[in-house]
């Protein structure tokens, strides 16, 4: 894993679940090798869709454990270490370095919203320190606060920030962190939603974060490699999929849980994995799980736990 610039697919895992505090170890064996059958080019494992806040340290460390051995170097996994503790997000970080992760993945500390300059403070200081190679997280709807392109450009520059995932949705946005970037070539720009992603990739981004990965892994890798090659016809063929399974699967219920529920529920009835969720949040009842059913049939998919 000497290259350092990740450009692709790299799917943010769901976390399978058996209970509260354990994980559905088949499920997770399953789900694992489902996506790497797709030809992703690396993977996230406890980021927003991995419902890392919500799981306690003692299972996010098993999860680090379990993934990396299973995955092996395949390839390159990133870890999610986001806290409110710089302490924990330490802990997390020696954990995936033990287990051979290739980077983590942090965003802005969550709870009081730090101005520009604490956060260039906290992430310099945190790359100063960090076991591993660093990629930023912006996720301003969940933390409160924006990683602002020019707090990127100083923040970048310390040798051990390699990269970014930009979940905002924010397109202007996203084309000025590519025009402030853009004298370093090495530095991964990549985007989160799926929705979004074969554009910026068309405009410079170096590849998507996508939840749907977790569902249909080779969909958005052939997605990815159609933009990269610049095949437009394929684009737009693929980004009707894209949006047929955004506007549908992700928008069932009224709430900012559903893309989650209906990811984890649509694993479940393709038979990955268990699709229990981390309290506060409830997996999807029967008349839910009949509609999920029902647009995987649409799109072609046999269901194999209705």
């Amino acid at each position: 894993m000497g290259n350092r610039h990740i450009q692709g697919i790299i799917p943010p895992m769901i976390t399978p679940l058996g209970d509260m505090n354990s994980l559905d170890i088949p499920g997770l064996e399953k789900l694992v090798e489902h996506i790497l059958s797709g030809g992703v080019q690396g993977l996230f494992i406890l980021g927003t869709t991995g419902e890392a806040q919500s799981l306690s340290y003692e299972l996010r460390h098993e999860l680090i454990e379990r993934v990396c051995r299973q995955v092996g170097k395949r390839v390159p996994v990133l870890v999610g270490i986001s806290d409110t503790s710089l302490v924990e997000s330490l802990h997390l970080a020696e954990k995936a370095f033990a287990e051979g992760a290739t980077a983590v993945v942090s965003a802005p500390p969550y709870y009081y919203a730090p101005a520009q300059q604490e956060l260039i403070d906290f992430y310099q200081g945190l790359a100063d320190v960090l076991p591993l190679p660093l990629f930023l997280y912006n996720m301003p709807s969940h933390v409160k606060v924006k990683i602002e392109p020019a707090t990127l450009k100083a923040i970048a520059e310390h040798p051990n920030v390699i990269g970014l995932k930009d979940s905002s949705a924010d397109m202007v946005y996203f084309h000025s962190l590519i025009q402030i970037m853009k004298d370093k070539a090495d530095f991964s720009l990549l985007v989160g939603p799926e929705e979004l992603t074969a554009e910026a990739v068309l405009l410079g981004a170096d590849g998507g974060v996508n939840g749907g990965a977790n569902m249909f892994p080779s969909l958005y890798v052939t997605m990815y490699k159609a933009a990269k090659s610049r095949d437009l016809d394929t684009v737009l063929a693929l980004q009707q999929q894209i949006m047929y399974i955004s506007n549908s699967i992700y928008k069932i219920g009224k709430y900012g849980s559903s893309y989650l529920k209906g990811v984890k529920c649509a694993c479940s009835l393709l038979g990955l994995c268990s699709d229990y969720m981390a309290l506060p949040f409830q997996r999807f009842n029967a008349p839910e799980r009949k509609r999920v059913q029902q647009i995987l049939e649409t799109l072609g998919y046999t269901v194999v736990n209705p």
